[in-house]
């Protein structure tokens, strides 16, 4: 009588890929929490030695200007949005400016005329620690 030969089937284990991936997953959702402010535009911002960091507040308003563009609270925007934004700011509402270290004086000195205008005088400058 002949002998029978039993075949295995060839299957790959899939528990190690599974957990692989599952830690992938924890590790992407960990990381993307300790993401800082959504921030609209890449600025080179002016380097200084000393300062003090700002706590978030719940009036705050972001303003990033660079030559080319203008980003209120972390969205695109125009110079001529600019205005209805600011008029329908409260007065004691923080504004925090971030400056590309490579834009016009003149257009700076637009923005601070419009802040200005609309009576907001909590300005805060926004910059890089030197390191």
């Amino acid at each position: 009588m002949g002998r029978r030969q039993r075949r295995e089937s060839l299957a790959m284990d899939l528990t190690p890929l599974i957990d692989m991936v599952f830690l992938l997953l924890v590790f992407f959702l960990v990381t993307s929490t300790f993401k800082k402010d959504e921030l609209a535009l890449l600025l080179k911002l002016p380097k200084t030695e000393q300062g003090s960091g700002s706590e978030k507040k719940l009036d705050q308003l972001t303003i990033e200007l660079s030559d080319e563009a203008v980003a209120i609270n972390g969205k695109k925007s125009t110079m001529d949005e600019l205005p209805s934004t600011l008029s329908s700011t409260q007065k004691d509402t923080l504004v925090n400016l971030r400056v590309d270290g490579e834009v016009r004086y003149t257009r700076l000195v637009k923005v601070l005329d419009l802040l200005q205008a609309n009576k907001l005088e909590n300005i805060s400058l926004i910059t890089d620690k030197d390191k």
